[in-house]
């Protein structure tokens, strides 16, 4: 089963990563990532709700302090990972943010682990695609990138943001997954899981609160649907994920599986966003996916 399960991670997070596009993508609607975060934390805290009542997972306030920085630093990346969602297209942001196995995989060197030669490898390609893609994004002449976008359902004018806001969310998760491997050292990975899905509830609480009642803001269905398909994709990708790893015996083969979800995130905003990137945009997409995956390849 751990292959279903790798595939179905993979297709539920790159299917996360397009309908949060969709969703958050509006620049008119300058809230739209507090509502990206409503929908996730609603769904998440019922699927939390489910493992307690219903799987018997054991949650009580201190493991929610316990685990609560990682949690912080998880949440606020994918915020700023949906603000992020509004200045560049899906299939450039994606790749960006899931380097962040090669900023973890830095903090590990820095930290004093020893890594494998194709590790090496793998975080000098991450790094050299990512900081291709900035260059090409700032590179690229104004009137070129209107002829590609001709047919897209998006259009974006050369920013800073562009690049600036996916990398924020690359450090942050890094920094997120690199304090969850020391935290799950002495917390039950459940318990964790139950644990963040639970911050992720409160944050989407004060987060409707701000926009609704302080803002006064409207939430139109319509518009809305698009977060929850996302949130839904999201947390469904989060449940195959630990059911895929598992299987310690083929863990070597899921995680890269896992891994090349950021590959199906650009076919997706190819396909349904009509993205159209330059030859450019593809060559470095293509070096960090590789090293996404040979890092995937060693995830233990």
């Amino acid at each position: 089963m751990w292959f279903w399960f790798s595939v179905i991670a993979l297709i539920c997070w790159s299917g996360s990563d397009l309908f949060s596009k969709i969703g958050c993508a509006d620049k008119s609607d300058k809230y739209s990532h507090f509502k990206m975060v409503t929908a996730v934390g609603v769904v998440m805290g019922i699927h939390a709700l489910y493992e307690i009542f219903v799987s018997g997972v054991p949650i009580d306030f201190a493991s929610l302090l316990k685990y609560l920085p990682v949690s912080a630093l998880y949440i606020l990346s994918m915020a700023i990972g949906y603000i992020g969602l509004r200045y560049i297209e899906l299939s450039v942001s994606s790749p960006i943010c899931n380097s962040s196995g090669a900023l973890v995989a830095l903090l590990c060197i820095i930290t004093g682990d020893a890594l494998a030669v194709p590790q090496y490898i793998a975080v000098a390609l991450v790094c050299l695609g990512v900081i291709g893609l900035g260059f090409v994004e700032a590179k690229e002449d104004d009137e070129l990138r209107a002829l590609r976008q001709e047919k897209g359902n998006y259009k974006y004018a050369k920013s800073p943001l562009a690049i600036i806001l996916p990398l924020i969310y690359c450090l942050l998760d890094a920094l997120g997954t690199f304090a969850d491997s020391i935290v799950l050292e002495t917390l039950d990975e459940d318990v964790a899981n139950v644990a963040y899905e639970l911050t992720f509830l409160a944050c989407g609480i004060a987060s409707f609160i701000f926009v609704k009642f302080i803002k006064k803001q409207k939430f139109f269905p319509k518009m809305e649907a698009p977060k929850y398909a996302g949130a839904v994709f999201e947390t469904a990708g989060q449940f195959a994920y630990i059911y895929a790893l598992a299987d310690t015996e083929h863990v070597a083969m899921a995680a890269p599986i896992i891994s090349a979800y950021c590959a199906a995130s650009v076919l997706w905003g190819r396909l349904f966003l009509k993205e159209k990137l330059s030859f450019k945009h593809y060559l470095m997409i293509i070096i960090s996916v590789v090293g996404i995956v040979i890092l995937g390849l060693y995830d233990a």
